[in-house]
């Protein structure tokens, strides 16, 4: 995988990740679907989305997790591989389950400028729109028009500011970099 970097030689101040869960269990009303776990194939995903993003210098320095344990599954298997993992300030936040655009930038605003790369693994359609409404036009075409349908499991979205701390962030504010989804 190549690195992820800013165009035209700038390099990126603040990144943000925003990653969907790995492929979970199906539900079937036997349990809640907060406490749905992770598939064998899910695991797997969730062992190489780390991989890539050691690969592609994406380790966070915070990660924003949603409650539910699919998510948490994700982050606890994906940060296995994760080069610096145990310095990663990591929280685990209810109001990503079932969040919005609005709910995900609250939290984004709330993270010290200082903190430059951020993860959040979240639930569709959020993790899709959320990079959809951050994306500004000189972002990539064929990101921007992954994340405008949609992103299957495991996948994850890039967007960086050269100028833009977390406070700042909002419609239109960051570059949409890369969608990626390791194989």
């Amino acid at each position: 995988m190549r690195a992820v970097t800013q165009p035209e030689g700038a390099a990126p101040r603040w990144r943000l990740v925003l990653l969907r869960h790995a492929k979970a269990e199906p539900g079937r009303g036997v349990v809640p679907d907060v406490q749905r776990p992770l598939a064998l194939n899910g695991r797997r995903q969730a062992g190489r989305v780390g991989m890539a993003l050691t690969a592609g210098r994406l380790v966070p320095e915070v990660a924003l997790v949603s409650s539910a344990l699919r998510t948490r599954q994700t982050w606890d298997l994906a940060s296995a591989h994760l080069d610096g993992a145990s310095a990663v300030s990591l929280q685990v936040r209810e109001e990503l389950y079932e969040a919005s655009v609005g709910d995900v930038l609250d939290l984004l605003r709330t993270v010290p400028a200082s903190r430059r790369t951020v993860l959040v693994v979240g639930h569709e359609p959020t993790m899709a729109a959320t990079a959809a409404y951050l994306a500004d036009e000189g972002s990539d075409d064929a990101a921007l028009a992954q994340v405008r349908v949609g992103v299957p499991t495991a996948t994850y979205s890039v967007l960086e500011s050269t100028d833009r701390p977390w406070a700042d962030w909002g419609r239109s504010s960051a570059r949409l970099v890369h969608v990626g989804r390791p194989s």
